[in-house]
């Protein structure tokens, strides 16, 4: 069947963290200014309906009427392995998949079960916030390899820094962003192969979060870790159908480990973690019938973003934007402005009435970046970019001037 993605769907009154939840955004200091007329771009759920299948095995499962306890069939380990395997010519095994109810959950008991209090982790900012999170939470110290940018916007891995830091004695963990939020790097297969062996060499676990890995730009290639590496047994790869399928309210995360030891140590630290019912047939039912709708789907965010970058280059030259490999998330760099972040922040959050989020969350690395989220219906990525075009005209004047 056909999707419209331009169907704007009113989110308000759902529960929508998104779209509701001003007092929490609020509280978190993402902005000051959250009313009805807000257009809010900051976080990675889309406003786009989910496919007709998974629509389907939900109200079935609402028909049944009883919602107890569930057990993981057969069938669910089986749609996992049929994704993969179709998609990526990764053969797993039943017993290397374990469930977690979050992508962020799961960062968390990786931190726990595989390194001490005290420890260093490394991380690539500017990244993902749960990442810092996930370490400082736990009383573990963040190790940064920061990514490297060129002038056309283009990030790449330090490795020499990157081997400095994984060989001190400390450094016992790894986590790997891939597709990379925010700046839609798609690592290729030599640089994951060269993290994968300094990693092993220097005994650090490797943690790949590849949670983005279905959402990649036409002519782009994804390629997990652990299908590349030499040695996987080190590395522990998190996936999820909560970003490919629009289903972050189902929570359903799943974690591949190879070595038997390790998963062993990771499912005692994760406990007994059981799934809904709706999880179960929402897996199920996108792994085995989801692909036609996410055919569609990239098709149309690799529309939105050619829209996006063509309406900055033509509206607001000063911002860099350059097309990610991967996501469905936009790096926005307005340095060109040679703005304080404080001023940026408070003409698009406070003027212009459209949530994004500062690059500063992301590491300092990103103070004069904007993350925008643009799996939205175009009409309402229109408005909200327009609205900041507005917003930044003077500027734009006095430098035409």
């Amino acid at each position: 069947m056909n999707y419209n993605f331009d169907e704007i769907v009113n989110r308000r009154g759902t529960y929508s963290l998104k779209w509701d939840g001003a007092d929490m955004i609020k509280a978190f200091g993402i902005t000051e200014r959250f009313d009805e007329d807000t257009i809010p771009l900051f976080t990675a759920d889309m406003d786009l309906p989910v496919p007709q299948p998974l629509v389907e095995a939900l109200h079935k499962t609402v028909d049944h009427r009883i919602f107890g306890y569930s057990v993981f069939p057969e069938e669910y380990y089986q749609a996992i392995q049929g994704w993969f395997k179709k998609r990526y010519d990764w053969d797993i095994k039943k017993e290397e998949i374990v469930y977690s109810p979050g992508t962020v959950h799961a960062l968390n008991v990786a931190v726990k079960a595989f390194t001490q209090p005290g420890d260093g982790v490394i991380i690539q900012r500017p990244v993902y916030p749960p990442f810092t999170g996930a370490i400082e939470g736990n009383g573990r110290v963040v190790v940064n390899n920061a990514l490297k940018v060129d002038d056309t916007g283009y990030y790449s891995i330090d490795f020499e820094d990157f081997e400095e830091k994984a060989k001190e004695e400390h450094t016992k963990m790894f986590i790997l962003c891939n597709p990379h939020n925010p700046t839609g790097r798609i690592f290729r297969e030599e640089e994951l192969k060269r993290l994968a062996e300094i990693c092993y060499r220097h005994d650090v676990i490797v943690v790949a979060d590849e949670i983005h890995g279905d959402l990649i730009r036409k002519n782009q290639t994804f390629v997990p870790m652990a299908t590349v590496a030499e040695q996987t047994g080190h590395i522990l790869t998190l996936t999820a159908i909560n970003k490919t399928f629009n289903t972050a309210g189902l929570h359903c995360t799943n974690v591949i480990i190879e070595d038997p030891d390790r998963m062993a140590t990771f499912a005692t630290e994760m406990g007994m973690q059981l799934g809904s019912p709706f999880t179960i047939a929402a897996l199920i039912a996108v792994y085995t019938e989801g692909e036609e709708w996410l055919d569609q789907l990239l098709e149309y965010i690799d529309g939105t973003m050619e829209f996006v970058k063509n309406f900055f280059a033509e509206h607001m030259p000063e911002v860099k934007v350059r097309i990610p490999e991967g996501t469905y998330v936009m790096w926005l760099d307005f340095s060109g402005y040679n703005l304080p972040p404080e001023e940026i922040h408070d003409r698009i959050y406070n003027k212009a009435n459209v949530v994004l989020e500062d690059g500063s969350m992301f590491g300092e690395e990103g103070a004069q970046y904007q993350r925008i989220c643009i799996p939205s219906p175009r009409p309402l990525i229109k408005e909200a970019v327009e609205r900041i075009a507005r917003e930044f005209e003077d500027i734009s004047r006095k430098k035409q001037a």
